[in-house]
This record gives C-alpha cells, sequence and structure tokens, in this order.
C-alpha cells in the first residue's frame, strides 16, 4: 500500500520590515535575518496573536479551580454583570487583582535593582569595595537629611561639617532599611510636595517597607482573600508609591552618588555606533554596577593595547535598553538600540560579546547568538538562561574590576571568530543626553541663579504650554517607535516640552529629537524660542527607567518654584507610556497617578472587560489623588488627550491667555530675589 505523500511544510510567516518599523536601520536587519533565516521578535509578532481574554484583564489563573474566563459579551454589559468565576470572583475583582499583582512584579523589579545599588554603597561605606567610590558627595549630602542622617556636628560651640565617610555609612544603612524596616513610613515621602503628602496620608496609602508592600499585594490577590477591587487598588498605589518614591529613587539617587550625577554630554545612537575594525561588546540590562566597571575596563589602556595584539583598532562599547541609558549619561557611550533592536544588534555578525543583567532580556537572544560567533553572557545570579550556547560569569561587586576584565578579554579573543558577512547599518544620530534635576535647574538659570523660575515663568507667560513626560518600552504590537515618535512630535509642535527616560529616550535620539536644532525644525514657535535661548533640546533624556523618579522630583520643583499651584496635580502637565510592555510600566503608570499626573498608555490596558473597574482607574483615581489613567492607541488623538489636559490646567490656573513680555530693569531683577 503507498504511503500517502506528506503536504508540504507551509513557509512561515514573516514580518514586513516596513509595517514593522518605522526606522530604517531596524528595517534592514529584519531583511537581513529573515535571508539568513533567522527567526526575530518582529516575526514572532506575525504568528502569534495575543489572548483575546487575557488582553482584557479578565483571565484568573490565582487557584487550580481555573483558568477562569469572563469574555466580555459582545456590545457589552447591559445591566447587571453576572458574570462570575467558580469561586463568584467578578471581572471587577479579577480585572484589578490581575492589575495589582502587575503593580508588585514591576515594583519588585525596580524595588530590587535599588536593593542592589544600596548593597553595594553599604559595602563601599564600609571600605569593603575599592572598585566604586563616592564621586557626587554634594548628591549624598542633599539626600542625608531625609534619611535622619546629619551632615553637621557641634563641636565646642561651633557648627562642623561632618565627615564624608561617616555620612555614608549612615545612609547606606537607613537607605537598606527601607526595604524592610518595621514601623514607620519610606523616608522619601518627605520629598513631595506637602498636600500630595496629606493625600496618601488621608487614603492611608502612605507605603511602608518597600517589601511588605509588594508581600501584601501577593497576599491580597491570592485565592479568597481581597475581593474588592477600589481595596485592591488602595494596596496597589501604596505599592506603586514605594517604588517611585522608595526603592527606585533610592537606586537613582545612590547611583549618583557612586557612579556621578548626570550632566549633558553629546554622544550618538543607533545600531550604526557598531564598528567593523572594532571588538564591539554589547552591554544590555538595567543595573548599572557591571557596565560602570565594563566601561572602565574598556577604557583602560591594558584593555586598549589586548585588543590591538588581537587584531582589532580598538573596543567599541555600547548599551541596549536601560543599561545603554545608564552609560550614556556619564559617561557619553552609546546606545545600540532600544528594547525591540537587541537581536539586531547580534545579527549585525560585528558583536563579540553581549553582556546581560536583569529584566527586558529575551530567551531568544541565545537562538540568534547560534548563528554568529558571539559570546552571551549571563551575570546575575537571579538571572541564568538554559541554553547551553550561554556563558554564565557571576558579576560580585566585591571583585567588580576583575570580573569586568575577565568579561572584555573574552570579548576581545573572540574578534578572530567573526565571520566575513558583517553588516552593520550605517544609520546613527546625534544627542545631547544627562539631563538631571540639578543639571536643569542650572541650564534654566545658570550657577547663581538656578531655580525652576524661568521655567515657570515661560508656562505661565504661554511660550511653553506645558509639561509631558513621555516614557516607556517598545512593543512588538505597534509599529516599532512610531506611537513615540509620532506623540513626541506632536506635543512640542504644539509647544509642550518633553521629559523623557528609557527607550523612550533611545527612541528619540535615533529619530533626532535630542539635539538643540531639532527645535527650530519641530517646534511651536514658542517653546522653539525657549530652546534657543537657552540652549537644550525640546525633549530631554533624564535616564533610564528607574530614573522616572526625576521626573516626579522636576515636577515638586516646579511646584516650589511657584506660580504653577501648590501640587503636582496643578500643573499643566501629562504623561505617556506609547508603546509599553512591562509589569514595570504599569508600577511606573500607577506611581505617577497616585502623584497626580494624568497619565495615557498606548496599545491597551488589560482592564476593558471589567468596565467598572475601568471607570475607577479612570475616573475615580482622580478624585483620590488628582491624577487618573487613560488609554488611546491612536498617537495623534493620545498627544491631544495629553494637550487638552494641559490646556485645562492652564485653565484652573488662571493663565489660559498668553502674556506680554515684560522688559525688567535691574531692580526688577533684583526683587526676585536669588533663593
Amino acid at each position: 500500500m503507498a504511503e500517502a505523500k506528506k503536504a508540504p511544510a507551509k513557509a512561515p510567516k514573516l514580518a514586513d520590515p516596513m509595517e514593522a518599523s518605522i526606522e530604517v536601520s531596524t528595517q534592514e536587519m529584519i531583511r537581513r535575518a529573515q535571508k539568513l533565516e533567522i527567526e526575530t521578535v518582529f516575526d514572532r509578532a506575525v504568528t502569534m496573536k495575543p489572548c483575546a481574554i487575557g488582553i482584557q484583564g479578565i483571565c484568573c489563573k490565582n487557584c487550580a479551580m481555573g483558568p477562569c474566563r469572563l469574555p466580555l459579551p459582545k456590545g457589552g454589559v447591559e445591566g447587571e454583570d453576572t458574570r462570575k468565576g467558580l469561586c463568584g470572583a467578578t471581572p471587577n475583582t479579577i480585572a484589578a487583582r490581575n492589575f495589582a499583582r502587575m503593580i508588585a512584579a514591576g515594583c519588585a523589579a525596580h524595588s530590587d535593582h535599588g536593593r542592589a545599588v544600596a548593597e553595594t554603597f553599604l559595602a563601599v561605606a564600609r571600605k569593603e569595595t575599592t572598585d566604586y567610590t563616592i564621586k557626587d558627595p554634594a548628591k549624598l549630602i542633599q539626600i542625608a537629611p531625609y534619611f535622619g542622617v546629619a551632615t553637621t556636628i557641634e563641636k565646642d560651640g561651633e557648627t562642623l561639617d561632618r565627615d564624608i565617610d561617616e555620612i555614608a555609612l549612615g545612609v547606606a544603612v537607613a537607605a537598606n532599611a527601607e526595604f524592610g524596616k518595621v514601623g514607620g513610613t519610606l523616608s522619601y515621602l518627605k520629598r513631595a510636595p506637602q498636600p500630595l503628602q496629606d493625600k496618601w496620608k488621608e487614603q492611608g496609602v502612605e507605603p511602608r517597607a518597600i517589601d511588605r508592600e509588594v508581600v501584601e499585594i501577593m497576599h491580597r490577590t491570592h485565592m479568597g482573600v481581597d475581593q474588592d477591587y477600589k481595596n485592591l487598588m488602595k494596596q496597589g498605589t501604596r505599592a506603586s508609591l514605594a517604588d517611585g518614591w522608595g526603592g527606585a529613587m533610592i537606586g537613582t539617587d545612590l547611583q549618583d552618588v557612586m557612579f556621578g550625577s548626570p550632566s549633558p554630554l553629546q554622544s550618538e545612537a543607533n545600531l550604526g555606533v557598531m564598528k567593523e575594525d572594532h571588538v564591539n561588546i554589547i552591554v544590555h540590562g538595567h543595573e548599572p554596577l557591571l557596565s560602570e566597571m565594563i566601561v572602565a575596563a574598556c577604557q583602560s589602556q591594558e584593555m586598549i593595547d589586548y585588543a590591538k595584539e588581537n587584531g582589532a583598532k580598538g573596543i567599541q562599547l555600547a548599551g541596549i535598553c536601560c543599561t545603554a541609558n545608564e552609560i550614556l549619561q556619564r559617561h557619553g557611550v552609546p546606545p545600540a538600540g532600544n528594547y525591540l533592536q537587541q537581536e539586531l544588534a547580534i545579527i549585525t555578525g560585528a558583536c563579540e560579546a553581549m553582556v546581560v543583567d536583569v529584566q527586558c532580556i529575551f530567551q531568544n537572544l541565545a537562538n540568534v547568538a547560534k548563528c554568529f560567533h558571539t559570546k552571551l553572557i549571563t551575570t546575575h545570579p537571579i538571572a541564568k538562561m538554559e541554553q547551553e550556547n550561554v556563558m554564565h560569569i557571576e558579576f560580585d561587586e566585591h571583585y567588580a574590576m576583575q570580573d569586568a576584565k575577565r568579561i572584555v578579554k573574552l570579548a576581545i579573543e573572540n574578534f578572530k571568530n567573526r565571520g566575513a558577512d558583517v553588516m552593520i547599518p550605517q544609520h546613527k544620530a546625534k544627542q545631547i543626553a544627562g539631563f538631571g534635576v540639578e543639571s536643569i535647574k542650572y541650564h534654566l538659570g545658570g550657577s547663581f541663579r538656578g531655580d525652576y523660575f524661568t521655567l515657570n515663568d515661560n508656562i505661565i507667560n504661554g511660550r511653553i504650554r506645558g509639561i509631558a513626560g513621555v516614557v516607556g518600552c517598545n512593543n512588538a504590537r505597534t509599529k516599532h517607535n512610531e506611537e513615540h515618535i509620532t506623540i513626541i512630535k506632536e506635543l512640542i509642535k504644539n509647544d509642550v516640552i518633553v521629559l523623557t527616560t528609557g527607550c523612550s529616550a533611545i527612541t528619540a535620539a535615533i529619530h533626532g529629537l535630542l539635539t538643540p536644532e531639532a527645535a527650530a525644525v519641530h517646534c511651536g514657535p514658542g517653546l522653539a524660542e525657549v530652546c534657543e535661548t537657552v540652549g537644550i533640546p525640546p525633549v530631554l533624556h533624564l535616564g533610564s527607567c528607574v530614573d522616572n523618579s526625576r521626573i516626579l522630583l522636576a515636577a515638586t520643583e516646579v511646584v516650589k518654584a511657584g506660580g504653577l499651584g501648590n501640587d503636582i496635580c496643578d500643573l499643566p502637565a501629562a504623561g505617556s507610556a506609547p508603546e509599553w510592555m512591562s509589569e514595570k510600566a504599569i508600577a511606573i503608570g500607577q506611581y505617577f497617578v497616585s502623584s497626580g499626573v494624568y497619565t495615557v498608555f498606548g496599545y491597551s490596558l488589560p482592564v476593558d472587560g471589567a468596565p467598572v473597574f475601568r471607570d475607577h482607574l479612570y475616573n475615580g483615581m482622580e478624585e483620590l489623588y488628582g491624577g487618573k489613567w487613560d488609554c488611546e492607541p491612536d498617537p495623534i488623538k493620545h498627544a491631544h488627550k495629553m494637550i487638552a489636559h494641559i490646556d485645562k490646567k492652564r485653565k484652573e490656573l488662571g493663565i489660559d491667555k498668553a502674556r506680554e513680555r515684560v522688559l525688567m530693569d535691574m531692580a526688577d531683577r533684583q526683587a526676585l530675589g536669588m533663593d
């Protein structure tokens, strides 16, 4: 009997490069990957569709009686909503539990980053490591009082400066205690405007210990515990604040103390920063503890000479994701790309080593690396990969430089194994990065009059319409970079100055929006005039995703400068995460909402299957904290929702009419004061 002929296998669906991304080098590398038959995230996004029920937030798998799926009826819910899980959980309970668990995971990720930095700083303070030092003692002295650490002492009737090592040890011990202390609330809550602190106290959402808030969410969302969506989100709010005004803020501050506070510098961005005649090392992830040492090792004469001995002209270090932003803002090391470009850096064929730590790292990097000579090296004890071709070199902060040089040497020795088929896209853009709360103050007023008053004055007089924070990831369910760039361009065209972090910042750099020259091309006349006068880009790069705390503190400085209300919720300001994808984004979004910021996400939010809960996020939150959630996938509508909110706040402040310019004489200027 003849065997039946097998039907020929269907060719896999592949992404259309032009539909997948608006960025030219990404399109080129997608084509190259497909030619080499290497699957990337863009192809997987075509073949794997999202779960229609999970995307609405109404699938519960918190016990073994499920998963219970509660699809929203076609046409929505009319009258009483009778949908229930086996235990009787309603769509609102299920969606709120899922949302709160995303906050818990995001808070845990950012705060664990902060913990690692705090623990390393404790080792520095105890003199247990010599590879890290205190590079910004002024920042240490600035933050010490918030932890209850004195910076001066009284001796023989005199007030003397306290020894910097004593201050460092006190701050290190106190910062580490924030993660698990017994009693009290987080120290950094005192940095928020007083009316906001009062709201948190009134609502009972002041975070206690950071870890406690994450654990409590996990307990509350266990089967059969908290079944009130409002009460669940009360704890979600508390945990998110433990991230934004706790773990993340501690991480940012102590990184500044150890590695130096950022100041504006010039660099480049995109895959074109890689060099064919150099050893190319890509660092990818989020914690800068290792990458700081990799920078120092790559810049050492010893490693440069070793690279030349192995046939290379030098070492080209570049970054992906937030590790890229960390080493960019302090050293000018260029980012090779954002989240969705990580596989493409290897597909160039010119990457000797990709060194990863935690968060946002594709497991598929191992499969891509198999096709080339690239060494994929994991470095963190909580982040390993199962594939055999992945090396694990565990990083120990006590032997930081030793570990870094070992990794760099492996990359250098791998240069000779590079194949002949190399394709580095010839696309890169200049950028100015490294802005922070302090450097913005300097740019606005100089050394002696550094203050946010200049910003406030230009908002009041109408040259600057308002402030927008545009942050977050890329998402393969959207066209790579399109939402970020469309929204940012629409905002600055309408005189809204933009603060950006994370992969959104890398995206803005790649598309040429992080230079002062961009203002004349893309901005409305008011913002263009301010940028030209001050010499800043219309889009300010404030760092990595953990550095979103800088945006909170910048908003607080605007409140302190006066004339724009007494709380963050009074400001003509809005937040955006156009292409969000991670649980960290939900935690960040919630701590911005809880701090009084109108926050718009793109793509979708996992709440549409529970209309009552969605209304609580989109409207009820504003009554509690002054900020609220929104979602808009269309980028132009997204930007104009933010602009409409900014205009509403301008009207409430009575500054919706442009103010005439006033020429000031010396007496007028002196009357402004020097505080």
